[in-house]
């Protein structure tokens, strides 16, 4: 595996003959021996990405300190997904449709792609890696379509983890395909008692605590006291996780991704997940930008694209709204996103 992904590895013997340890890009083995690589920014941000599942499971900010949650349970052992950080759900979110719940991408290993299709906006940041995924002739059994996924993880300056996931359908058959997606995103957090989610204020949900009934959220902010298991329909491009005791905001910006899950399991369903510690619902909360009410469909060559950018930033910055004037990093991506 060539570490030359995302522009770091270019000295030749230069770079092999001594640790990259300090370069934007390194590839090395992570947990079990699996291949992970290694983004870091050069104010001090760094974010792991395991091959197995293009699964990011770390994004620290300039002091070192980590803003997802894994699972101190986790298992990092094929064919179990990992417990934590950002799984991707592709091409099924939960049960809606016939596989496994939430699909295979998050079960499969990906490959580095050092010379993918280039991106609509450059970017001069070598702190990012590319990833590929196909379908192998096991996922046809079950899945029967040809599709290219790309991944494109990237650290931007000031720290903010960014996703961009492009989709192509490559059937020579000439059927469409349709699938649900989510970025399955774990963040940490001091106390889920101390947390509140705004952005989603008035907007309908299907309650899966509830047989999926739709409901309107009547509260100003969604908080904590109980399991929480929601999709938002219809969610605005941005959202705000406010952690009061850490006096910290993750602002949660999106693309082509019209929905929003909201979900912590509290203590019966943590106590039930082998690879999931008893108490530990109490530090994480899962606010994750999806497509899952009205399915992505895809022509033979269409491509769709989902974005996702995270940003932690102090709570005094959020003062009743999501920064309207700052838009997606690479913002040409329509709320459609397929071309």
């Amino acid at each position: 595996m060539s570490s030359a992904a995302g522009g770091a590895g270019e000295e030749g013997g230069a770079a092999a003959a001594q640790p990259q340890q300090e370069g934007p890009v390194v590839t090395c083995k992570g947990v079990n021996g699996l291949d992970k690589v290694v983004l870091r920014e050069v104010r001090g941000s760094s974010a792991e990405v395991y091959l197995y599942g293009g699964h990011v499971t770390s994004w620290k900010d300039e002091h070192g300190e980590e803003l997802l949650f894994v699972s101190n349970k986790a298992i990092f052992k094929p064919p179990k997904a990992i417990r934590g950080g950002i799984p991707i759900c592709f091409p099924q979110f939960s049960n809606f449709g016939n596989l496994d719940p939430h699909g295979f991408a998050r079960n499969r290993t990906w490959s580095v792609e050092n010379d993918p299709p280039p991106f609509p906006v450059p970017t001069s940041n070598k702190a990012y890696v590319d990833l590929i995924l196909t379908h192998t002739e096991e996922d046809l059994k079950i899945w029967p379509h040809s599709y290219e996924f790309r991944l494109r993880v990237a650290l931007g300056p000031g720290g903010d983890l960014m996703l961009t996931s492009r989709i192509r359908n490559t059937n020579a058959d000439g059927k469409p395909f349709s699938f649900t997606f989510a970025y399955h995103t774990y963040f940490s957090i001091s106390d889920i008692s101390e947390v509140r989610v705004e952005g989603l204020e008035t907007l309908d949900y299907l309650d899966n605590l509830q047989e999926r009934n739709r409901y309107t959220e009547q509260g100003d902010a969604i908080v904590f006291e109980s399991e929480l298991d929601r999709i938002y329909l219809g969610t605005p491009s941005k959202i705000a996780i406010i952690d009061h005791e850490k006096k910290r905001t993750f602002v949660v910006r999106k693309g082509g991704l019209p929905d929003a899950v909201v979900w912590n399991p509290w203590d019966k369903k943590a106590k039930a997940m082998s690879d999931f510690g008893d108490d530990e619902y109490k530090r994480m909360v899962c606010v994750e930008a999806a497509a899952i009410e009205k399915p992505i469909t895809l022509k033979p060559g269409e491509e769709w694209t989902g974005k996702l950018e995270l940003s932690a930033v102090p709570s005094s910055y959020y003062s009743g709204q999501l920064d309207p004037d700052r838009v997606l990093q690479d913002s040409s991506v329509p709320e459609d996103s397929i071309s």
